[in-house]
C-alpha cells in the first residue's frame, strides 16, 4: 500500500493524556483524508521494560494508566456522524510483555488463582513472538485502545470500553481494517494507545502482548451512517496463521457465561500443563496471548457453552 503520512504525533508528553475527556485541546486538527502515525507508549507507561522481572509488574502503578497518544481533532466531525478511521500499518520495537497481577488486586479472569504476580518478556520479530519451550505466537498487531471522546462532560476512566470505543482490546482491529466510531463531540476528538502485537480473544490475564508502538491510520467523516457503538469491517486473522488450522480446544458449561468462560480457561490451563509441559502461570500467559474464546451457544437454558481454541502450530 502507498501512502504518505500527513501528520506525526510522538510520545512526548505534551501528545499524552491518561483520561477520556471532551475539553482536551487537539494536539493536531486533520481533514478527511489526512494519515496521520502515532507513536504509542505501552499501556504501564514504561514501568515494565524489557529487563523487568514479575516484582516490577506487581508493584507498577495503575493510578493512571494507559498513556494514550492524542488527542486529533477531524474537520467536519460533529455529534451523529461516524469517525471512519482505517487502520494502514503498526510497527513494534523489538519487545512486549504479558503478565498478570497478584490475585490480591482482583485483575484478570482468575484472579484467585494466582497469588503471586507472573511475566514474560517476548522478544518480537518480523512474525513471531518468543515463548519458552520454542513456542512462537504470529504477531498481528493492533490498538487495544481506539477511540473518540464521550460527549458527557468530565474526566472518563480509560479501562473500561464505552460507547465510544476506548480499551475495546479487539484483536481484529489490525492492518487493513476500518473501524467506525460515533461521534459525540465536535471534531470526534481521536486517541489510541494500548498496543498489542498478539492477544488471544478473552485478554484473559489481563495483558496481550503489551508493545510500545507505531500506529498509521487514515480518517474520514461519515455523514450517511449511524453507529451507536463501535463497528468494523476487517480481514481478520481469524486463527493466528489466518487460515483454518487444527485446534485443541476445552469448553466450559455452566448458567452463567462467565462462570463458563473461567471454566474453559482452568481447563486449557490443565491441558497446556499437562500436554505442553507448561506452569500454570506460563499456560495462564499463554492462554492470554494465544487462546481464543468463543461463545458456542446461547439457546439451550438453562446452561450456555464457552469454548477455548488453541492452535497446534504454535508448537515447536
Amino acid at each position: 500500500m502507498s501512502y504518505s503520512v500527513d501528520y506525526e504525533l510522538s510520545d512526548a508528553d505534551e501528545n499524552v493524556h491518561h483520561v477520556w475527556d471532551n475539553s482536551l485541546d487537539p494536539r493536531v486538527t486533520v481533514e478527511p483524508g489526512d494519515i496521520v502515525r502515532f507513536e504509542c507508549r505501552d499501556a504501564l507507561d514504561g514501568q515494565v521494560g524489557p529487563d523487568s522481572d514479575a516484582e516490577d509488574l506487581a508493584n507498577a502503578s495503575f493510578d493512571p494508566v494507559h498513556p494514550l497518544t492524542g488527542p486529533v481533532a477531524v474537520e467536519g466531525a460533529e455529534p451523529g456522524d461516524v469517525l471512519a478511521v482505517e487502520l494502514l500499518d503498526f510497527e513494534h520495537k523489538g519487545w512486549g510483555f504479558t503478565g498478570y497481577m497478584p490475585g490480591e488486586m482482583g485483575l484478570g479472569l482468575l484472579p484467585e488463582e494466582f497469588e503471586e504476580a507472573g511475566l514474560h518478556v517476548w522478544e518480537l520479530d518480523d512474525e513471531v513472538a518468543q515463548f519458552v519451550n520454542g513456542i512462537e505466537v504470529p504477531l498481528d498487531m493492533f490498538p487495544g485502545i481506539i477511540g473518540v471522546a464521550p460527549g458527557d462532560d468530565g474526566e472518563h476512566d480509560t479501562l473500561p470500553p464505552r460507547d465510544t470505543g476506548g480499551n475495546m482490546d479487539v484483536k481484529h482491529m489490525t492492518a487493513g481494517s476500518t473501524v467506525y466510531l460515533p461521534v459525540e463531540t465536535e471534531g470526534a476528538l481521536f486517541s489510541t494507545a494500548d498496543c498489542h502485537a498478539a492477544q488471544g480473544d478473552g485478554e484473559v490475564c489481563v495483558t496481550g502482548i503489551e508493545a510500545p508502538m507505531f500506529v498509521t491510520a487514515r480518517f474520514d467523516v461519515l455523514k450517511d451512517k449511524s453507529v451507536k457503538q463501535p463497528q468494523l469491517e476487517t480481514t481478520g486473522p481469524f486463527t493466528p496463521t489466518g487460515s483454518d488450522e487444527p485446534m485443541y480446544a476445552t469448553t466450559g458449561i455452566a448458567d452463567d457465561l462467565m462462570v463458563a468462560t473461567k471454566k474453559a480457561v482452568r481447563h486449557m490451563i490443565d491441558h497446556l500443563e499437562a500436554e505442553r509441559g507448561l506452569t500454570r502461570g506460563e499456560a495462564y500467559i499463554l492462554c492470554s496471548a494465544a487462546v481464543d474464546l468463543k461463545i458456542s451457544e446461547v439457546v439451550d437454558a438453562p446452561n450456555w457453552t464457552v469454548t477455548a481454541y488453541v492452535p497446534e502450530s504454535i508448537f515447536p
